[in-house]
């Protein structure tokens, strides 16, 4: 009888081990965090001049991805736009940038270093293209341009890129029809304004600030882009696919348009990273990029235009692995 209350024992002793254990296990199940770990490091993001959307949003962003990224550091690197940007991501000198859809067409039509692991994460807002020009200016179109000195953005701008092809299309060689001056919207407004540009091209979100800042202290008038002008300029294909028809709401400058709306360009912007880019941390950027809207759309009108439901589509490039979690993570 000892024998069997020993062995009756052991296997109370043994059950209320086990029981316990499964306790432990389940209170470690809920009290450690699941999935990937918190992302950890240094990040390089890409933005542009210092006075353009790109640098503005940035700036913003960086504060709500501190918040949502605690244990990353953020580091913001100015550039000169869409083409600079893509080539840093590219080639390891950035991990996150935003560029131009045409832009980035354009560099992977040209086989250029690391395009093969560029990806996308956000679609975000357009840019619209602005072709600034002295109110009393004989200037009423592109063509008109002819001889005169014109800002085309700094040369690895996104700017830069549909400038000549506009000229191009409206029968303009960039180079030799026109005085071409390579600068930045940092600096083009002020060059008008003191006589030294007789018109600047600007591709950007509305408004750009700087180009706000110079209507409001000098006289300036959006020259159209007409549909026709676009039409050709669709017509050279390949990455000019990603340009397309639209029309500046009158109330983007107001004393540059005078209640008038204003035909002209419009083409897609893009957040990128590449394959290298850690797949939580890519989902954490896009998350924050998303929820973030309508705080940073206060402050960077443009950043309003952000919507979850064409977000994903990236095209041309591959959507990240990181991004496409989060979007399945909300997808109602």
């Amino acid at each position: 009888m000892l024998q069997a209350l020993s062995r009756i024992g052991r296997r109370r002793v043994l059950q209320a081990c086990a029981a316990v254990a499964v306790v432990l296990g389940l209170l470690l199940w809920w009290l450690l965090p699941l999935g990937d770990p918190a992302p950890t490091g240094t990040l390089t993001f890409s933005t542009g001049v210092r006075s353009g959307v790109y640098q503005r949003y940035g700036e913003r962003l960086k504060g709500d991805l501190a918040r949502d990224l605690p244990e990353v550091s953020i580091r913001l690197r100015t550039s000169e736009g869409s083409q600079q940007n893509i080539a840093r991501v590219a080639t390891g000198k950035a991990d996150f940038t935003i560029a131009t859809a045409d832009a980035l067409a354009t560099y992977l039509r040209g086989g250029k270093p690391g395009a093969d692991r560029l990806r996308g994460c956000v679609r975000l807002y357009d840019d619209y293209i602005q072709l600034v020009v002295p109110r009393d200016s004989e200037i009423r179109k592109v063509s008109d341009l002819r001889g005169k000195r014109v800002g085309v953005g700094q040369r690895g701008s996104g700017v830069r890129l549909v400038a000549d092809r506009l000229m191009k299309a409206a029968g303009l060689d960039p180079t030799d029809d026109v005085k071409p001056v390579s600068a930045g919207i940092d600096t083009m407004p002020k060059q008008l304004e003191d006589d030294r540009l007789d018109a600047f091209f600007w591709s950007g979100g509305l408004p750009t600030s700087a180009v706000q800042e110079l209507s409001d202290r000098f006289a300036i008038r959006l020259v159209p882009l007409e549909a026709s002008l676009v039409k050709e300029l669709q017509a050279a294909g390949g990455s000019a696919r990603y340009y397309r028809s639209a029309m500046m709401p009158a109330d983007a400058y107001r004393n540059a348009q005078q209640d008038q709306a204003v035909p002209t360009v419009a083409v897609a912007n893009v957040l990128v990273t590449t394959d290298r880019s850690d797949p939580a941390l890519t989902e954490a950027f896009t998350r924050t990029v998303i929820d973030s809207r309508d705080r940073i759309g206060r402050e960077v009108h443009a950043a309003q235009l952000v919507d979850l439901r064409t977000a994903i589509y990236t095209d041309p490039l591959l959507l990240h692995e990181g991004a496409s979690r989060y979007y399945r993570s909300v997808k109602p």
